[in-house]
């Protein structure tokens, strides 16, 4: 394509070139970590959970990554062009709330389940085997979903900046990911998360200061102000107080508000990559985690959008600006057009990387995810229960390949069939949304009723479908098809429908006909017969004291998470537990109420276009709390694993100067006591 900003080679070398060695520096960081550490990949519990020891800040990061999707960076701008400056408020506020709830399940996974390698396992003990198979439908919808957003959106980038083949794109994208996660497992997957996180940051300041300090085009906020005025003033938009880009009174701002904020409930709580990082954490530390890991996020789509999703706008006529047709909006191409009109080639190959740091980062969430799930809640639950630890583990490793296919086909069948990552966005919630509230209560309330929260669920996906058809059809003289459909009233409809009926079938069903479960059967689930749990005979008393050493040993010195039995176990106190239950309820709903009602709706109501000061004053915040959500998930994680990583330095200048010498040796308890 002649009129790419970048060539050909530059998308192939960016997808193949950086992936390859993305793949090859984690591949390395796991070699590292099987010579210097206590924890090694080939463990099929280290695979999958990173041996449930990992700190706040690691597990944050972590949840900063899969939670920026494509989307985040793409739908955020997007918004932000159609919509003004309420565009990047609603995306990231709407979408960040979820992480910040979801603490409330993270803790009570650790009280009720804290063994547990999958959401899934608990419905299955709790509910049996029909609700198992019902919900396993919708935690996989989920996954393919947001992994087919990732794929459609990052692909379309790189064709609309590079011409590369979208096709080719949309396999090679997931493939070197594949590569590092069947090699590192999901340790490797939070430590290519913090690295991907860091370069994504930096990336994301280069732009706000480019286009808010030194840029010719733009330079200031109040130059910024200036020209959103004038394409106000020249394209007023519709539902918009005086038709301004600089007003938080967007009648469809809000719309997509509440479509976002229900479809983002769905892809969180029904996502397995979540639930992954709160198994994957310690569990004291897990609501500390995910309250800092969702508040850090919120600086990624709302600073980037109110950066280059505005930029997109106060740039139309320039020369260097493409000009963008609804299509191009709805793939998300805002931010690389005005990466492209303030950078040219440089600003393209920016946005070009970062988004493609965002994709796979998010992509190999997704991957471990749903390896687990396939592994043991298909595999080991219907194929072979009798699994041994090295089938489960091949059985991960083939799985993540598995679904690195699944991703490339998932993205080509959405491509041809002409749904975009727009369309999907605001669609996920139509059919996920129904399953939000009876998976919560199956997690947190023992009174939730087994047949009220299944038929919730299915009667919310029929009328979700339903109220989304019927809207459609409608308010299009009866024409239904992926344009009429994809409307800010028919996805509304749609939206509420399923997560509504969903809510409201399960949650009166409980109250009606309450059960009464006793969580001590989740809480069996792989529960380790080890000295983890206690001693189980007195006339071995001794030996389990000797284990108990050799584990604490071990634990003690494992990469940055020392983790010993005693500190698990104190960690696993339901009082302890319950107090942090009731401490991520309070934050979180504190939080909701803030980002949700408090702080947009009077703006909303109150009908003020900004001036030059107040859209200062917005920028302002945003690069103040960029930094500071970059100090959480960047600075915070080293100085946490600080201890780890004086150890792995120290074995590597052993091994350097005194070869083999730096090897991690397991301590053997001394038999002499």
């Amino acid at each position: 394509m002649a009129d790419t900003v970048l060539p050909q080679g530059a998308g192939y070398g960016v997808v193949v070139g950086i992936g390859l060695f993305f793949s090859a520096f984690m591949i390395g960081l796991t070699a590292i970590q099987a010579r210097y550490t206590a924890f090694s990949p080939k463990n099929s519990e280290e695979f999958t959970s990173a041996s449930r020891s990992v700190k706040p800040g690691l597990i944050a990061s972590g949840i900063v990554s899969a939670w920026t999707w494509a989307a985040t960076l793409l739908q955020s701008s997007a918004v932000a062009y159609k919509f003004g400056i309420s565009g990047p408020w609603w995306y990231g506020a709407g979408a960040t709330v979820q992480i910040l709830l979801f603490a409330m399940l993270a803790a009570k996974l650790k009280l009720n389940a804290p063994y547990a390698h999958t959401w899934l396992e608990i419905v299955g003990v709790r509910w049996g085997r029909i609700a198992h198979i019902v919900f396993m439908f919708f935690g996989l919808a989920t996954n393919i979903i947001v992994s087919s957003m990732l794929i459609l959106g990052g692909s379309a980038t790189v064709t609309d900046l590079t011409g590369m083949s979208t096709i080719a794109a949309c396999f090679l994208i997931p493939l070197g990911v594949a590569i590092y996660v069947v090699v590192g497992g999901m340790r490797s997957t939070l430590l290519c998360d913090y690295t991907h996180t860091t370069v994504l940051f930096a990336i994301i300041l280069t732009f706000i200061f480019t286009v808010y300090a030194t840029s010719d085009k733009i330079g200031s906020p109040s130059k910024m102000h200036e020209l959103l005025a004038a394409a106000s003033a020249a394209a007023p938009i519709e539902g918009n107080a005086k038709g301004s880009y600089i007003t938080m009174r967007s009648k469809n701002g809000l719309i997509f508000g509440v479509i976002n904020i229900i479809g983002n409930f769905a892809t969180v709580f029904q996502d397995q990559a979540y639930w992954q990082r709160a198994i994957a954490s310690r569990p004291a530390s897990t609501v500390k985690a995910y309250l800092l890991g969702g508040i850090a996020w919120f600086a990624i789509p709302f600073t980037f959008a109110t950066t280059l999703g505005l930029a997109a706008v106060a740039l139309r006529g320039d020369p260097d600006m493409k000009i963008l047709t609804p299509a191009d909006v709805s793939a998300g191409l805002p931010a690389a057009a005005a990466a492209a009109a303030l950078l040219g080639k440089a600003g393209a190959a920016a946005l070009l990387v970062l988004l493609f740091l965002a994709v796979t980062s998010a992509c190999s969430a997704e991957l471990i995810a749903v390896s687990s799930l396939l592994t043991y809640d298909v595999y080991k639950e219907y194929i072979n229960p009798n699994a041994t630890e090295a089938q489960i583990l091949r059985m991960g490793h083939a799985m993540v390949a598995f679904y690195a296919l699944v991703c490339g086909l998932a993205g080509v069948i959405f491509f041809y069939i002409g749904v975009s990552m727009g369309w999907l966005y605001t669609f996920m919630g139509v059919i996920l949304g129904s399953g939000v509230a009876p998976i919560a209560l199956c997690i947190t309330w023992s009174k939730a009723n087994k047949w009220g929260c299944i038929g919730g669920a299915l009667a919310g996906f029929a009328a979700g479908i339903i109220a989304w058809l019927v809207t459609t059809s409608t308010l299009n003289d009866g024409v239904i098809n992926v344009q009429t459909s994809g409307g800010d009233f028919e996805m509304l409809a749609g939206n509420l429908a399923s997560i509504g009926v969903g809510a409201i079938i399960a949650t009166v069903s409980s109250l009606i006909w309450p059960d009464n479960f006793d969580w001590e059967s989740t809480r069996a689930i792989n529960k380790p017969a080890s000295p983890v749990t206690h001693a189980r005979e007195d006339s071995k008393s001794i030996a389990s004291d000797e284990k108990r050493a050799a584990v604490s040993e071990k634990a003690a010195s494992v990469a940055g998470d020392s983790f010993d039995v005693s500190e698990e176990e104190d960690e696993l106190d339901p009082v302890s537990l319950n107090k942090a239950f009731k401490f991520a309820t309070w934050s979180s709903l504190i939080l909701f109420v803030i980002l949700i009602l408090i702080i947009p709706l009077p703006l909303f109501f109150s009908q003020v276009v900004y001036g030059t000061r107040g859209l200062t004053a917005w920028v302002v915040i945003g690069i103040i709390w960029t930094f500071c959500s970059a100090f959480a998930v960047v600075l915070y994680p080293l100085w946490e694993s600080r201890a780890a990583l004086i150890q792995i330095s120290r074995g590597i200048v052993k091994d350097i100067f005194s070869k083999g010498s730096g090897k991690y040796v397991e301590k053997k308890p001394s038999s002499s006591a």
